[in-house]
Parts: structure tokens; sequence; C-alpha cells
């Protein structure tokens, strides 16, 4: 509308200027002309404005028609919903009332739901048992007693058929002395666990009652008093704890010897291919003060006490197995209790017979005893547990000799299988956790001769299959550990090499009387028993550290013995190594029809010398064919079959 206002306004402005215009004739064509183009104007205008308008009505329309449009869409939109809505709702009211009939059921239902649950629980909770003299020593069973590395604390494990009536919910964690049998004066308990049919106790590392020296057992409280409701037992994997972890690597042989400490700095060793060695230790040697000005005295700080090694003696041991290490040859040492300037070493029971034997039983059955025990342990296992320390690195630790031959190698009074065996387990078990706690990859044997179940009461002695049968038990009772055996296997008699000529003492059955390496594989087929087997399930290690054969009858019989010998072993998958002794003649021995050694006393070689030296290389059937012959076989199979 403005804009036709404007178009109105505009032509009367232009007519009254055409009049005052000049009145001649060319005045008038102008302004007739004007008016023409005033007209054309105002119709394109016109034109223009109608447009405009009829744009603007039509935009109008349309707005409208669009307002309109999207008004229906929205009501529809909205009535949709509100539809949809009414269904939810519909649906919301359905399902609350369904859920209300539903839990208005389960309400009604509560009670008797609820009475078969209690029923339920009351059939699967364990029965409650009253304890009594018979049932309580052993009414939990500790299954597991172990560093856990990984949380930094003892988990001890245990389970029981029941649970024990007490004055309330609660097992209790102990930890007593090594040498007691039950909680005696105990009050403090070092954890507590709800009583159940497997429980498992966690107590953090530190502190004086976590010790791989004590022992733990679970009670419960009776009558305001606590009752020890399990036997004790020991940490069964003290090497968790242990700062080295040096041990035992693959050998290319079996093949092992008795060292001469006076050939170890010439070639030999490594002209013979010699694996493994071994080398004796009596206590008396390394205790107490240096007698030079050179090596002086090492003062050892172990557990709060110090204890002198004489330190002229332990540079001997350092040279010896530092060679040995350097040479690859794995190092087998043998701690025996020899008298010396320390009793408290030698069993109470043994103290009587002092100088009637060359070793003594040692002492585990005090705490003077065990500490020593302890000390000594752990000084010899720090000093060898690292291969580029110079001093050497010792494998395998032995405790005492052929224990079973009570009487010349490892004296006590003599007393019934049970208590003797007994007293032996708890020295074995303080050197093995002193030793494992500082090398965690020592090996640590019990050692037995060939007497197997020879029973022959009127010799003093013991068989080694009955000490096999109560140490292993005893070692159970108390904790499970992975000790090892070292046997020697000698020949029956002794000073014959003829290994293969039958004989009754020799049998290819579990009874027989002596064990040689003609029938070897009766060790190691009792060990694969499962009763003897590791925690792991496997066999334990056995080594023959110690046995030889006289060159007396012979020097070719001799070798031909060796050969004999070796193959066995090598054939006997469960035997690691077999160490014969010796590398040179003993005079001593000599004189008893044991000339053992490669060597004659001068130093000159034998004959069995090359024999030893090739019977494990490709060159073997070279050296060792002649024992065939002596030996009445055609091929080592005949010998070796069934082993």
């Amino acid at each position: 509308m403005n804009l036709k206002k404007k178009i109105a306004d505009w032509i009367t402005k232009e007519k009254k200027r055409k009049q005052k215009a000049d009145g001649s004739t060319l005045g008038q064509e102008m302004k007739v002309a004007e008016d023409k183009a005033v007209r054309k104007k105002a119709k394109i205008y016109g034109a223009a404005a109608a447009l405009c308008l009829a744009a603007l009505f039509a935009g109008v329309i349309t707005g409208r028609m669009l307002l309109e449009r999207k008004v229906t869409v929205l009501q529809a939109a909205r009535m949709d919903r509100e539809q949809s809505g009414q269904a939810k709702a519909e649906e919301e009211r359905a399902a609350a009332g369904k859920a209300a009939k539903e839990q208005g059921n389960r309400i009604l239902e509560f009670p008797a739901q609820s009475a078969k649950n209690v029923l339920e629980a009351l059939k699967k909770r364990p029965p409650s048992v009253e304890l009594t003299e018979e049932n309580t020593e052993d009414f939990v069973q500790i299954a597991s007693c172990k560093i856990d590395s990984e949380l930094d604390k003892i988990v001890v494990e245990t389970s029981a058929q029941g649970i024990p009536v007490s004055d309330d919910k609660y097992y209790y964690l102990f930890s007593i002395k090594a040498l007691a049998n039950g909680l005696g004066e105990e009050v403090s308990y070092i954890g507590q666990e709800y009583k159940d049919e497997r429980v498992e106790f966690q107590t953090a590392r530190s502190g004086a009652a976590i010790d791989i020296f004590r022992k733990f057992l679970v009670a419960v409280k009776k009558d305001g008093e606590y009752v020890a409701v399990s036997r004790p037992s020991y940490i069964t994997n003290p090497g968790a704890a242990a700062k080295y972890h040096s041990g035992r690597k693959e050998t290319s042989s079996k093949k092992g010897l008795l060292v001469d400490p006076n050939k170890l700095r010439t070639s030999e060793l490594d002209d013979l291919g010699v694996k493994h060695a071994s080398y004796n230790i009596p206590v008396s040697r390394i205790l107490g003060s240096s007698t030079d000005g050179i090596h002086p005295t090492i003062q050892y700080n172990y557990r709060g006490k110090s204890y002198s090694f004489n330190g002229q003696v332990m540079s001997e041991y350092d040279l010896v197995f530092g060679i040995l290490t350097s040479k690859g040859i794995e190092v087998t040492a043998i701690l025996l209790n020899d008298i010396s300037a320390y009793p408290q070493l030698i069993h109470p029971m043994a103290r009587s017979g002092m100088g009637s034997a060359p070793y003594y039983a040692f002492n585990g059955s005090d705490e003077a005893g065990q500490e020593y025990l302890a000390a000594i342990g752990s000084f010899l296992a720090e000093r060898y547990s690292s291969a580029s320390s110079g001093r050497g690195l010792v494998t395998n630790w032995i405790i005492g000799n052929e224990i079973n031959a009570r009487k010349e190698w490892n004296y006590m009074e003599h007393v019934d299988l049970e208590t003797y065996v007994k007293e032996y387990a708890k020295a074995f078990r303080v050197f093995y956790n002193a030793i494992k706690s500082t090398n965690g990859s020592c090996n640590v044997y019990i050692s037995l001769d060939q007497q197997w179940d020879r029973n022959n009461a009127s010799s003093g002695n013991y068989d080694a299959r009955d000490i096999l049968d109560v140490f292993n038990r005893e070692i159970k009772a108390e904790g499970n550990i992975d000790w090892g055996l070292a046997i020697h296997p000698y020949n029956v008699p002794l000073t014959t090499p003829y290994i293969w000529n039958a004989t009754k003492y020799v049998k290819a059955s579990a009874d027989t009387p002596m064990v040689t390496m003609a029938n070897i594989h009766i060790v190691t087929d009792y060990m694969q028993q499962e009763q003897f087997l590791t925690e792991e399930g496997e066999v334990r290690s056995v080594i023959l550290s110690e046995l030889g054969y006289t060159s007396s009858k012979g020097e070719e019989v001799q070798a031909a013995a060796i050969v004999y010998a070796y193959k066995m072993a090598e054939a006997n998958e469960h035997i690691d190594s077999i160490l014969f002794s010796r590398q040179t003649d003993a005079v001593e021995e000599i004189a008893q029809g044991l000339a053992l050694g490669l060597n004659r006393p001068d130093g000159s070689h034998k004959y069995a010398y090359n024999i030893y030296k090739y019977m494990d290389t490709e060159q073997g059937e070279n050296y060792t064919g002649f024992a065939k012959n002596i030996i009445g076989i055609s091929g080592w199979g005949e010998v070796i079959k069934n082993r």
C-alpha cells in the first residue's frame, strides 16, 4: 500500500512542474512527450507494484497455508503422543498390577520359601563335631604352608571334616618354636578366620613370629583356653625367601669323580671330561679362628649372633670349588660331623661314644645345636652361591654320610628306628631351611649306603629302605620338602669288582638285601611310588654320590666294572649323576684291598683312566668294547633292559 501512494504523489508533482513550463509549441510537444513518458513509467511502476502486491499476497496465503499445515501436523503429533502415552500408561498400569500381584504372591509365599532356604542351608552346612581326646590333635589338616612372594605373606591352607564345637566361631593360627610339639605357653595368635571345612590364613612375613625355623599350627578357643586342633607344620618353600637362586644346569654327561685336590691345578679333570665332583667338608676344619696372619678369622653374623670360621681353611675350599666351577663341573659338598671344639654340634645321644667313630649324628635336638647347624648351613650356602664370585658354586649339599650305618659313619647310641630317624630329620630340616633360604636353587640330600633290606639286627645298623620309609613320613608329617637321595651302591663285597656275577645278596626285587649297579633300578623304582613324590608329583633327585671298584683283581676288570656301572646309570632316567671314588688311590684304602683310583698313588694312569675318559663320548665304543668279553655279553642291551 505504501508503494501505490508514493507513485500517485510523484505523478501529481510532475503535472504541477509541467504546468509552469514554457507554453510554446516545442514546450507543448515536450509536454506531450513527457506526459507519455510519465504515463509509461506509471504503468511500469503500477505493474511492478501489482506484481509485488501479488507476490506479497501469495506469500501471505502460502505462509498461512504452511502455518495451518504445521498446526495440523503438530496437532496430529500431539494426538499421537497422547494416544501413545495413554497406551503406555495403560501398559504401565497393567505391568504394575501384575508386579503387585506377583509381589503379593511372593510375600504370601515368603515364609514357605524362607523355610525351604533355611533347610537347604542347614543341609549344606558342615556338621558340628565335639572335640575329644581322639580327634582333637588331627581335626584340622594343614594342606599347605608356604611363602607367597607376590603377596609377601605366609599362606596357610587347611581342611577339616566338619566344624569343631568351641567357644566362638574362629580358628586361630599360631607360630611356635621348632622344638615345640604343641602350643605350650603360647598365648598370642598371628591370625584368625571363621571356622569352615576349608580355611586359608594369610599373615605378613615381617616379625619374629614369622620365621622359616618356626612351625605353624591351628587352634580353637575351648573353655577359655586355646587348644591345638592340627599338627604343626614348617614352611615348605624356604627357597622363596632366598637371596640367591644359582643351581643345577644341564650337563652333557652324568660322569663324576671324587677329585684329588693335589691335581686340581693340572689339566687332568679337563682331559677326563669330568662333569660332576664331590668334596668333603668336616665341620671341625672350618670352625674356629685362623692360625695364620694371612687369612683372618671370618666373623659371620647370623640371627643376632656371631660365629667364627677359619679363614685359612675357607680359602682352601674357595680354591677347590672355584677351580671346579670354572671348569664347568657341578659341585657336591658333603657335610660331616667329626669331633670338634664345639660339642653342641654332636647329638646328646652320641656324646657317650666320642672317639669310637669318625663321624657322629648332628645335633638338632636342642636350641644350641640347631642355632649352630643353621649358621653353618647359611654361611656355606652364601659363600658358595655364585659361579662368578671366584669362590665357586656348590649345587648339591649332602647331610652326613651313610646314616643307616649308625656305628661306622653316623654314630649315635642304638635306639629304635623311629627315634633314630626322627633325630636325623630334625637336623636335616635345619640344614635344609638354612641352605634353601640362602640359595633357593640348591639341592639337599640324605645319604645312604647299599644295605637296602638286609634285616641284620646283629649289625647294630639300619636298612636303607627302612630309613627311607621313616624319613619320608617324618618329613611329610611336618611339611613336605624337596629332599633328594644320595646313595652309595658299592659292590658286594667291596673288595670285588665283579658287579655282574650273581649273588644271593643282590636280587631284582624290592626286598633285595643289597643294591649295587646290577640292580640299581630297585632304588629308582622305589622312589617312583606315590608316597615318595614331591608336592609337584615329581620323582625326587637321585645321585650316586660315591661308589668305586678296586684294581686289586686286575686293572682291566676294574675298567670293565666302571663301564658297566656307567652304562646302567646312563640308561636310568631318574639318576642325575654317578660319582666314582676316586681320582687317585688312597694309601689307607689300598691296605684294605681297595685300590679304587683311576691313578696310582704316584699319579700314573691305570688302564681305567682312558676308559673313563672316553666311555661317554662318540669314541666310547672303541674303548669300552673290551668290557663285553669280560662281562660275558654281546651287547649292552642285555644288562640294561628293563632297568
